[in-house]
């Protein structure tokens, strides 16, 4: 069979049977649509190590003849998707190159960045609460810290996602996978003074307002923020509050997960609450949060 062929059958099959979301689906797609542009619409069989490594090579190089550089990390997000595909293929017992044999490449762990306690006080106060834009941007930035949520979650509440009286709610993160978010006394607050002044019936938590005006679209509802959106208002705010840093929502995801270590928090209940598969992935904030190790260093080293 053709790759293309079975490429679209791999997509379907991680829709209708592993359930993926459609961001997911999406991602395979533009990753193994690189791999047919490549290579060509060839069958199963003549994907072998050495065309395999060849478009490696040309991953590698597309940033010299394109405008888009492809990092090692998403240079590996091809071969992930390279991976399931063979894998997919494996399961239907073609004669196919088996899913071990692509490696990924070796990535430098990029240093985490997070804002201290006095970072996040500036960024805080900086939205203008005397307007209904205002108070949804600190709503906004006062949950983004509180709950440790991605972006792209935080733009899928709903006006009813979250439960006031007990200040959790759950949420559908990577992988399909439910989990339990809570919310600050104070995140809370701001976004039940920011919804007293919604007078629409959209039912998205957060919501675009056209030229700085609480306008509705020719619908008459109101359009839900996008994460792009978000990205940007958070990088404003940051640069309006003079943090010398590059701040983006998932730098206060990353604030979110230190402060709780920082406390004393187990990395195990972290993992949880950022919804992480592997510990491994958590274990980036254990260096940065270890305040036993400068205990230690002041009590032994010999000064």
């Amino acid at each position: 069979m053709n790759l293309s062929q079975l490429k679209t059958d791999f997509l379907e099959y991680l829709e209708i049977e592993k359930n993926r979301s459609q961001k997911t689906i999406e991602n395979y797609d533009h990753y193994l649509t690189r791999l047919l542009d490549f290579a060509g619409d060839i069958t199963i069989q003549e994907l072998n190590d050495d065309l395999i490594r060849k478009w490696r090579i040309w991953l590698n190089r597309l940033g010299t003849n394109t405008k888009e550089e492809l990092d090692k990390s998403t240079q590996n997000y091809h071969l992930i998707a390279l991976r399931g595909f063979l894998k997919y293929c494996q399961k239907r017992n073609l004669n196919s190159l088996p899913s071990e044999r692509i490696e990924l490449a070796s990535v430098k762990r990029k240093q985490v960045t997070f804002l201290n306690r006095d970072e996040l006080n500036k960024l805080f106060n900086q939205p203008k609460i005397n307007n209904i834009i205002g108070l949804r941007d600190k709503s906004i930035l006062e949950l983004l810290f509180s709950s440790g949520l991605r972006v792209s979650e935080l733009i899928s509440l709903n006006k009813d996602s979250i439960n006031f009286e007990k200040k959790e709610f759950v949420i559908r993160g990577k992988g399909q996978k439910d989990r339990p978010v809570f919310v600050s006394d104070e995140a809370v607050k701001w976004i039940k003074e920011y919804l007293s002044k919604r007078q629409d019936q959209t039912k998205a938590l957060f919501i675009q307002y056209s030229n700085h005006q609480n306008k509705p679209d020719n619908s008459g509802n109101y359009k839900r923020l996008t994460t792009r959106s978000v990205q940007r208002l958070v990088n404003q705010y940051a640069l309006m509050a003079g943090i010398n840093k590059h701040v983006s929502p998932h730098v206060l995801r990353h604030s979110f997960a230190t402060n709780l270590l920082m406390n004393g928090a187990d990395i195990r209940s972290v993992q949880t609450m950022l919804g992480h598969s592997n510990i491994a992935t958590t274990q980036i904030y254990t260096h940065i949060t270890d305040a036993h190790l400068k205990e230690v260093y002041q009590k032994f080293h010999d000064k």
